[in-house]
């Protein structure tokens, strides 16, 4: 018996140190893969460019089809799911046949767990070899069952589900990955009401039903911040009955956004088009049709996706209208900047901004006045007294933009 018991404490010990060591060899104190540079708005342009060369839907349904991603553009991928989730980095580097996968991961503190693998071309999904965590070598017994696993929980996902249907084979080429896919005629479909679970549809279903009784009472045009304020009186009502306030908000904004920019719900919501529609009006700020475009999308983009993507979407914006002839504007960028402010309240003050916007507000409150700033500029003209983003003079009058929004900000 005392044999068993000192052999027994032994065991134990020596698992207890086996994990102190794996916890020792796979933690960290400083991040493998360094967080990316903020988007751009050249990165912006890039990948519309991409998705407009590679658009599925534009060709016929159920043949195969292949796209190829370079480097650069896996690059910027992970870079815009870095800004989605900041305490997470990733790089790929593409060779003949494989690729080199690294990630670091923030734990709070110190503390990072690092992890490198090789990926190694297989016909359809990739396979993993070589998974470290930090400096702990795991064996390929135990990388085959951790993919397993992770497969089987990411196949809970809709999205996940119909991407391992529609990818037939995965080449990984020096500098590329080229992927074969299968195109059915309802995967659009399916793809946007996976991005958007039955829940989040259903609080989308409610304030589209409110703002068919909005608009059915209100004359056109219409200011922003008429609709705006019962429709958060709305968010406060659903938010005391049990509601996510976050949640909430963002579908008060895509909402909202949508129907200002006159496409509707619909477009990303396939069930809203079958969804009674509201009347349509024309909804302004300071008698501007254009403004609440600005404001509303930069604010959606802020409460999805961080407020530097919805920066550098505006940036992007104004440069093409530059090239398209109705010029730069910077009251369009404080426009968008107001957005980016109010999108990032809603996720991180969700039910103080409810009860300041339900409480009614005027337009100069939602944004100040910008009509001062310099609007229309041609290329010429820009380029002759900004520069461009990194110009001094640039700099300078986002800075007083930023120094508007300050004095007067939405909550204290």
């Amino acid at each position: 018996m005392k044999l068993f018991l000192r052999c027994s404490l032994y065991l134990l010990s020596v698992l207890s140190l086996t994990a102190l060591l794996a916890v020792a060899l796979a933690l960290q104190t400083a991040p493998a893969v360094p967080q990316p540079p903020a988007i751009s708005a050249a990165d912006v342009a890039k990948a519309r460019s991409f998705l407009r060369r590679n658009d599925p839907r534009l060709g016929p349904a159920g043949e195969l089809r292949s796209v190829q991603v370079s480097e650069a553009e896996l690059a910027l991928l992970l870079n815009y799911l870095s800004s989605r989730h900041p305490q997470l980095a990733a790089r790929l580097s593409l060779q003949d046949g494989h690729a080199l996968a690294r990630a670091s991961l923030a734990l709070g503190g110190p503390f990072w767990l690092n992890a490198s693998a090789r990926l190694v071309q297989n016909g359809g999904l990739p396979r993993i070899e070589d998974l470290r965590l930090g400096r702990l070598p795991l064996p390929d017994w135990l990388t085959a069952l951790l993919r397993e696993r992770t497969l089987t929980r990411v196949a809970a996902f809709e999205e996940a589900r119909l991407l391992r249907q529609m990818i037939k084979h995965v080449a990984l080429e020096h500098g590329r990955v080229q992927l074969a896919y299968e195109w059915h005629a309802d995967s659009y479909r399916r793809m946007l009401d996976s991005l958007l679970p039955a829940a989040d549809q259903a609080r989308l279903r409610a304030y589209s039903d409110r703002l068919v009784q909005l608009a059915s009472k209100q004359p056109s045009p219409v200011s922003v911040v008429e609709l705006l304020t019962p429709l958060f009186q709305l968010a406060v009502e659903r938010t005391a009955a049990g509601q996510d306030a976050a949640a909430e908000n963002r579908a008060v904004l895509l909402s909202l956004a949508a129907y200002a920019s006159g496409q509707g719900l619909g477009r990303l919501v396939p069930a809203a088009r079958g969804w009674p529609q509201p009347r349509p009006l024309e909804v302004q700020l300071y008698g501007r049709p254009d403004f609440p475009l600005h404001l509303l999308i930069s604010a959606v983009l802020a409460a999805e996706g961080g407020g530097p993507l919805a920066d550098a979407v505006g940036i992007y914006k104004e440069q093409a209208d530059v090239r398209s002839g109705s010029g730069f504007s910077f009251n369009d960028i404080a426009a968008d900047r107001a957005g980016s402010r109010l999108g990032l309240l809603a996720v991180q003050r969700p039910q103080a901004l409810q009860r300041r916007l339900a409480a009614g507000l005027s337009e100069a409150e939602l944004l100040p006045d910008v009509s001062d700033l310099p609007e229309y500029l041609s290329a010429a003209e820009f380029r002759q007294q900004y520069g461009g983003p990194e110009a001094p003079a640039y700099r300078a009058m986002m800075a007083r933009i930023e120094a508007l929004l300050d004095d007067k900000p939405l909550l204290p």
